[in-house]
């Protein structure tokens, strides 16, 4: 999805950059706040993902760039490890005045230890999520140890990170070694999740260790297996924002569940305007995603809108089977319907070289497990034939379409 670009100021006066990822065309249960890596931005791919995968269930995240980063106001240099957790207040506040109180902060890295410092401060925030977070701030020090002698010296230091050039001061790291994240830890009574990969190079994980041995319950800790840092994979982000979604519902008050606004009608679809062509897609009860490949400009967020047109006539294949191996008391004990399309040429087309000679083709290969003897199989296939969507395929097909008034 394509979430709502806005900004807020911070108590310096500064313009935050922010995206507010929302659910589509329903209420939030809850609002939430994420907090990016160190140097990293609110645009970086696993940022996006992970706050996605939690609109998607229904929770809104805002995601804002630290003062001097990406698209906000400011200096990087005369930012601090401070500065970023008085940022993550007033973002805060900001939807307190807005929108709604944030419930929820979500943090990566530095960003994780700056939302657990922060949440002490805003009274609605009743669960933390951290991923990759250092047990000590002063942990990114290794960063950048080849330039503390120029820190030494002349106060300030020109640093590489990610193959991007940085400047900081010594303010910025004294500031981070005066937060002694452990001896906090034991103060604080919020929820806390710990997610963290047993391969991450970057922040080790007895560091998450170390947070989860100082913190209160009720704390939680699930392992990212596999993932590196930054959460790179795909599948690793859309992972770890959905264990947070899941794992937050305990720990933060949600409203009765509503139905999802479709003017009354059985399907509702919705693609911003943006990059990318991320599509969501809403019956009453249920939320789906769309999209294209990363080789058309897709993201490859969902399935394509074809690979939806397969899997319909594919699931109700499945659902007539069953249900009329039921009806007959026989014994199908599993149905997998594989399925492809193509464009062919018509047998007994007399133009087969043009373009309109063709026709859909839907190739579908059924599986049946089960105690069945031929006759019974054959009877199946007979039937796969006559689901629902098979004969609406087949139909001639009347499509209406008018602007919405």
């Amino acid at each position: 999805m394509n979430p709502l670009k806005l900004s807020f100021k911070n108590r310096k006066g500064l313009e935050l950059s922010a995206h507010l990822y929302q659910p589509l065309d329903r209420e939030p249960k809850f609002y939430s706040i994420f907090a990016h890596c160190f140097t990293c931005t609110k645009n970086l791919s696993s940022v996006t993902r992970i706050c996605t995968a939690l609109s998607q269930e229904g929770i809104a995240v805002l995601s804002f760039d630290f003062t001097g980063l990406g698209m906000s106001e400011g200096e990087f240099q005369e930012s601090t490890f401070s500065a970023n957790i008085s940022d993550l207040v007033d973002a805060a506040k900001y939807l307190d005045e807005n929108y709604q109180s944030p419930q929820l902060m979500v943090g990566h890295s530095l960003g994780g230890a700056a939302v657990l410092y922060a949440s002490s401060e805003i009274a609605s925030v009743s669960a933390i999520a951290t991923i990759a977070a250092p047990a000590d701030p002063g942990h990114v020090r290794h960063l950048f140890e080849g330039d503390l002698e120029d820190l030494e010296k002349s106060g300030k230091a020109m640093v590489n990170i990610g193959g991007r050039p940085f400047e900081i001061d010594r303010q910025f790291v004294e500031d981070l070694e005066q937060k002694p994240l452990k001896t906090f830890l034991k103060k604080m009574r919020k929820s806390i999740l710990i997610l963290h990969s047993p391969q991450d190079k970057i922040v080790e994980i007895d560091q998450a260790q170390e947070i989860y041995q100082s913190a209160f319950h009720p704390k939680s800790f699930v392992s990212l297996d596999g993932a590196d840092h930054l959460l790179k994979k795909e599948k690793d982000a859309i992972y770890a924002g959905q264990v947070i979604a899941s794992w937050s519902a305990r720990y933060v008050e949600i409203e009765a569940d509503t139905e999802n606004q479709t003017k009354g009608n059985p399907v509702m679809v919705r693609l911003s305007g943006g990059p990318g062509y991320t599509t969501e897609i809403k019956t009453p009860h249920h939320h789906l995603i769309a999209d294209e490949p990363l080789d058309v400009g897709g993201q490859n967020l969902g399935p394509n809108p074809y690979d939806f047109l397969m899997a319909s006539l594919g699931s109700c294949t499945a659902m007539t089977l069953k249900m009329y191996a039921a009806r007959k008391k026989w014994e199908l004990k599993e149905v997998r319907v594989y399925l492809n399309h193509e464009k062919v040429h018509l047998q007994d087309s007399e133009h087969a070289e043009e373009s309109d000679a063709k026709v859909s083709q839907f190739t579908r290969i059924i599986e049946l497990e089960g105690d069945l003897d031929k006759e019974q199989r054959n009877r199946l296939l007979e039937i796969a034939n006559r689901c629902p969507v098979h004969r609406t395929l087949e139909e001639d097909i009347l499509i209406q379409t008018m602007l919405a008034k």
